[in-house]
């Protein structure tokens, strides 16, 4: 469906929808590998997969900001408080800045492990600190403190797109839906 002035282009609609999936992916993936105990095959593999897609987000990240800083997001409904648009705005922001964040400290806490990521097991990417055992702790701190502000965020999110569609009935919702 054409971008209008009530909808979000389908590049924009296709970012959103692959990063959200891939950060639930992402965040489904890390809580099965920290419960599995001791270092196995399985939770390597996992732990590989999670960074691999923490990659894919960033880089997905990425594009999505060019696209939103060259496209105009339709405007809000006419009935949204200015408080209400200004909320809006800030967990927005927050989203944006949580989506780089996260993998950036789980990227760095990997490095301060001495673990290098290794995109698709054929990439590596840039070691750009040595592995610190005194940093380690509290990047992995700082990776799962993040996690809980995105979860929470995420939650919010999704209840307030639900009240934008079920309650206000303001179109919110469906102007960032594939399709028609």
């Amino acid at each position: 469906m054409p971008h209008t002035a009530e909808r979000y282009t389908n590049t924009a609609i296709l970012l959103h929808w692959l990063v959200a999936i891939l950060i639930i992916s992402a965040f489904c993936l890390g809580v099965t590998m920290t419960n599995i105990p001791g270092l196995t095959p399985t939770k390597l593999k996992y732990f590989s997969w999670h960074k691999w897609i923490g990659v894919t987000v960033l880089a997905l990240a990425c594009l999505r900001l060019l696209w939103r800083l060259t496209h105009k997001a339709p405007p809000h409904p006419a009935s949204m408080s200015d408080t209400h648009v200004k909320l809006v705005s800030l967990m927005h922001a927050l989203l944006y800045i949580l989506i780089f964040a996260i993998p950036v400290s789980g990227y760095f806490y990997s490095l301060a492990a001495g673990v290098p990521v290794v995109y698709l097991g054929l990439f590596p990417l840039p070691v750009l600190i040595d592995p610190n055992p005194e940093l380690k702790p509290v990047l992995k701190l700082v990776h799962y403190c993040l996690n809980v502000t995105l979860l929470a965020a995420f939650i919010l999110h999704v209840l307030g797109a639900l009240k934008h569609h079920f309650i206000d009935q303001d179109g919110i919702f469906k102007r960032m839906m594939p399709g028609k």
